[in-house]
C-alpha cells in the first residue's frame, strides 16, 4: 500500500512479557486512523520481572513484529516503565521556562531516589497559562541504563526509535482518545499485564500518581496451576474463557484483593499529601488482565466503585483489514499502549 511510505504514519511497539504489540496508526485524515495491528507472542522465560533473559527470542520478535507491519522507514515510538522511572506531580514556584529547567533539577534531587547523573529528566508544566505565584509540574525521571537497555534492544532488531515516551504517559494518551468521558474528576486506570499492573491515577485528565503493582495474568495462571493441578494450556485457556469458571474464583479473590489494596494504598498516599486530594469515583481496566472472568465485577464489588473495562479502539477509525484475523474484542484491551505509542504524530 503506498500509504505505507508517507511521513505521517506513526508505529507504537509495546514489547511486553508476554507479547510484543505493534500498531500502526495513519495521521493523515483530521481523524487518526488504525491500519494495521501485529501481536507476535513470547515464551514465559524471555522476560522475566522487566528483564530481557534471552535476547536472541526477544530480538527476533521484535524483528518479526516489525516486519509484519510492511513499513521499512518508520516513525517508531517506543516506552519506558517500571520501577526506574518516577512520575510525579510537584508544585513550584512559577518561572519562566529557561528558569523552569534549572529549577527541575534542584527539585528533582527532593523527589527522585535516584543518583541525578545516572537519570533523564523531563517535566511538563500542567498550568502554563496560570497566573498564580505556584505552578503545578509533572516531573518525569528515567534511568539512563533503562533507556540505554531499551535502545540496545531495538537496535540489535535493526530498529531505531524517534522517540521513546513513558509507558504511563502512552497509556494516559490513548485513554483520553477512547475515552474522553474519564477526564472528568478522579478516575483510576489499571493496565494488567502479564507481570505487573501499572496503576495511573488521574485528576481531571491530569496524570497525579503512578505506581507498578507486582501482579499479573502470569500470577493467575500459576496460582491456577498450584492449587488445581492443571496445565498451563488449561489455566491459560480458563484466564481467556468467556464465562467465569468455579476454579477461577480462588485467583480472582486472592490477586483481585492485591490490586484493591494496591489502589487504596495509592490513593490513601494522595490524600495524606493533599488536601484537595477526592475519592477515585470509577476504575477503568485494561491490558490481558482485563479479561479475566469475573475480576472486573469482584474489583466493582470489593471497591465500591464503578470498574469497567477501557477500550483502546472505542473511539479509533479502524481501517477494514487491519486486524486481519484477530478479534477486535479479544486484543483491544492488549492494545492500550501501543496505541497510545502511535498516537504520536510523526515529525
Amino acid at each position: 500500500m503506498a500509504i505505507f511510505g508517507r511521513k505521517n504514519i506513526s508505529v507504537g511497539l509495546d514489547v511486553g512479557s508476554g507479547l510484543v504489540k505493534a500498531v500502526v496508526i495513519d495521521h493523515s485524515s483530521p481523524a487518526p486512523e488504525l491500519v494495521k495491528v501485529v501481536i507476535t507472542p513470547l515464551n514465559d522465560t524471555a522476560i522475566v520481572e522487566g528483564e530481557v533473559m534471552d535476547h536472541g527470542i526477544v530480538v527476533d520478535a521484535i524483528r518479526q513484529t516489525l516486519v509484519a507491519t510492511g513499513l521499512k522507514a518508520t516513525h517508531l515510538v517506543v516506552s519506558v516503565g517500571g520501577r526506574d522511572v518516577i512520575v510525579k506531580k510537584i508544585q513550584v514556584e512559577r518561572v519562566k521556562e529557561q528558569q523552569a529547567r534549572e529549577l527541575m533539577r534542584w527539585e528533582a534531587e527532593q523527589h527522585v531516589p535516584f543518583d541525578m547523573d545516572s537519570v533523564e529528566l523531563d517535566f511538563q508544566v500542567l498550568d502554563p497559562d496560570g497566573d498564580g505565584l505556584d505552578m503545578n509540574v509533572l516531573l518525569v525521571a528515567a534511568k539512563r541504563e533503562l533507556v540505554e537497555a531499551k535502545q540496545a534492544l531495538l537496535l540489535e532488531a535493526g530498529a531505531a526509535p524517534l522517540v521513546i515516551d513513558v509507558d504511563a504517559f502512552a497509556l494516559h494518551n490513548a485513554f483520553e482518545a477512547n475515552h474522553p468521558e474519564a477526564m472528568n474528576g478522579i478516575v483510576a486506570l489499571l493496565n494488567i499485564g502479564n507481570e505487573a499492573t501499572n496503576l495511573n491515577i488521574l485528576d481531571e485528565g491530569v496524570p497525579i500518581l503512578t505506581r507498578d503493582l507486582g501482579i499479573g495474568t502470569r500470577r493467575f495462571r500459576e496460582d491456577l496451576q498450584r492449587e488445581h493441578g492443571i496445565s498451563v494450556e488449561e489455566a491459560e485457556e480458563l484466564l481467556r474463557g468467556f464465562d467465569r469458571h468455579p476454579l477461577l474464583d480462588g485467583a480472582v479473590s486472592m490477586r483481585g484483593e492485591e490490586i484493591a489494596i494496591g489502589l487504596e494504598r495509592a490513593t490513601t498516599f494522595l490524600a495524606t499529601s493533599s488536601r484537595h486530594f477526592g475519592q477515585v469515583r470509577a476504575v477503568y481496566a485494561c491490558g490481558g488482565g482485563a479479561r479475566v472472568p469475573g475480576l472486573l465485577p469482584w474489583l466493582a464489588e470489593r471497591l465500591r466503585i464503578p470498574v469497567q473495562p477501557a477500550n483502546a479502539l472505542a473511539k479509533l477509525t479502524v481501517r477494514d483489514g487491519a486486524l486481519e484475523f484477530l478479534s477486535a474484542d479479544e486484543v483491544a484491551p492488549l492494545l492500550m499502549l501501543s496505541v497510545g505509542l502511535a498516537l504520536r504524530t510523526a515529525a
